[in-house]
């Protein structure tokens, strides 16, 4: 190992990057270095200006890819080499595509796990979409993350390095019940074939593809975007993204339980012997809040949501406000205000 990428490792130590950012930015730089054939302490802007025609021109990479090299030089040549550059114009960032994700219904999320055969795997997809978690974050629970006094989930150590708690519907809970009741897992909910070691998120992935193919839907479906529909079917649904998890609403709907429909709650139930959807939908949300998202870009009415004709424009579903607020002012208005 050179001295100068020893040195950006420990740079990178000490500001707590992510090991997985850490890899990628050893690995961008070293690619650098290769294809000149020479150490980036001997490479100037206009070297890294070729660079970066190299990856468009000739690699093709996508904006993203791009942009974590790009990030990858910034980071060398600012912190490690100390270089006294503007690096907005030595070393400058192309502008990343908007795209909106495909986003299952309802009843498409329902035959999607109905068609998962493992328990386990079908277990770990509806938590994603029931709790709106990223799958590293789902494989990685332990059974004392699930609080059933609380009706919450404790997140620990998500993107980020950040703990938060998610919400957890009656229905999910007796799903994650029978299944306790079944599996018997230890140290991790969610085990792999490992012993002491969480399920891999390319195993659930598999899973995935397979499900996808037995259900017959002609969209791409992965286990983030059922991340993207739980956020979506939330907002249809009318919940008030103020309210977070643990905290009372405006009227509690686990009181209302006989007359109104599940408390956030959208978990198909599931045939034991079969191992197939029998219900498509378990409801709407009882609380049916508004949305008054505050600030110069967009202000919601009392109207409770969906927003008829307008488009939709998702953004990450991260934290327990499930960012609908910020989803909100990305949303461009189509044919006035909701």
């Amino acid at each position: 190992m050179t001295p100068l990428r020893l040195r950006m490792i420990e740079d990178m130590q000490i500001r707590n990057l992510a090991p997985a950012t850490q890899r990628a930015y050893v690995h961008q730089v070293s690619l650098f270095a290769r294809h000149f054939n020479r150490s980036p302490e001997r490479l100037g802007p206009a070297e890294i200006r070729t660079w970066q025609l190299y990856l468009v021109n000739d690699k093709r990479l996508a904006a993203s890819s791009i942009i974590v090299a790009v990030s990858a030089l910034r980071f060398l040549y600012t912190v490690t080499l100390k270089r006294n550059w503007v690096v907005a114009d030595d070393i400058p960032t192309g502008r990343q595509a908007q795209k909106l994700p495909v986003v299952l219904s309802s009843e498409e999320a329902g035959r999607f796990l109905g068609a998962v055969k493992s328990l386990k795997h079908r277990v770990i997809l509806t938590v994603c979409y029931a709790a709106g978690l990223r799958i590293s974050e789902a494989v990685h629970l332990k059974p004392a993350a699930i609080d059933s006094h609380r009706m919450v989930i404790r997140v620990k150590g998500g993107k980020g390095g950040k703990d938060r708690y998610v919400m957890l519907s009656p229905r999910l809970l007796d799903l994650l019940r029978d299944y306790w009741k079944t599996a018997r897992p230890q140290e991790w909910l969610f085990p792999g074939e490992q012993p002491g070691q969480p399920i891999s998120s390319c195993a659930v992935e598999h899973a995935c593809k397979q499900a996808l193919e037995r259900s017959g839907i002609n969209k791409p479906v992965t286990p983030h975007s059922l991340r993207h529909a739980f956020a979506v079917h939330l907002l249809e649904a009318g919940t008030d993204p103020r309210v977070k998890p643990g905290d009372k609403p405006a009227h509690d709907p686990t009181a209302a339980r006989s007359s109104q429909p599940e408390h956030h709650g959208r978990i198909p139930a599931y045939s034991q012997q079969q191992g197939v959807c029998r219900g498509q939908s378990a409801g709407r949300i009882a609380h049916r809040g508004t949305c008054h998202a505050a600030g110069p870009r967009a202000r919601l009415t009392a109207r409770p949501w969906p927003a008829r004709d307008w488009k939709w424009r998702m953004c990450s579903a991260a934290s327990a406000r499930l960012s609908a607020i910020s989803m909100a002012h990305h949303c461009p208005r189509r044919g006035g205000r909701p």
